[in-house]
């Protein structure tokens, strides 16, 4: 009967283990559902009407629906998933939709050629690519530092939908989601 327990108490003990693994796999970065945005930032924005100048963003973008993004390096996944962000803003400009994408990233010269290959490539017609010169993100956005990618969809500074991606997780399944969620910001 004692090996009965002892076994009870050991099972339990694995469980809770590997349930408290799970949990510290979620990875929280930036506003979360139904929270606030925190507000005005001025990162270097690539294209759009104030390419080459710092602009706020969450300033133009107003009330109007966002699809916001916050990312570390660029790559084929995230270009995949601006190129639908961008598909998107256009298709729900009735909307007065808003993308954006800050790059937590140094503003130095091949960086910044770099972003504007790629919206110059993938033509880029609404979401703004930017870069903010602070990799811990714009003050009171609380973007985790192992976070390789941040999407927040939001409208009326209100939070809507978080997603967060430590490197290499971003997948196209992952895109099609974020991308089906905009709904969630749309005026029904």
């Amino acid at each position: 009967m004692k090996n009965l327990k002892s076994l009870a108490v050991l099972g339990l003990s694995s469980f809770l283990l590997v349930s408290t693994a799970f949990a510290a796999e979620t990875l929280v970065s930036g506003p979360q559902v139904e929270k606030k945005v925190p507000g005005p930032f001025h990162p270097l924005n690539i294209n759009g009407d104030k390419a080459g100048e710092k602009n706020c963003l969450f300033c133009q973008n107003g009330d109007h629906p966002v699809a916001m993004v916050f990312a570390r390096e660029v790559t084929p996944e995230l270009t995949a998933l601006i190129k639908k962000i961008d598909e998107a803003t256009a298709k729900n400009a009735k909307a007065e939709m808003g993308s954006f994408v800050v790059f937590l990233h140094d503003e130095d010269k091949d960086f910044v050629g770099q972003l504007k290959e790629v919206a110059k490539k993938d033509g880029l017609k609404s979401c703004i690519l930017s870069v903010l010169d602070d990799k811990a993100g714009p003050k009171g956005y609380e973007i985790n530092k192992d976070a390789d990618v941040t999407v927040v969809l939001y409208t009326s500074h209100t939070v809507k939908a978080n997603y967060a991606f430590k490197k290499g997780e971003l997948k196209k399944t992952d895109v099609e989601k974020i991308v089906g969620d905009i709904s969630k910001i749309l005026p029904q």
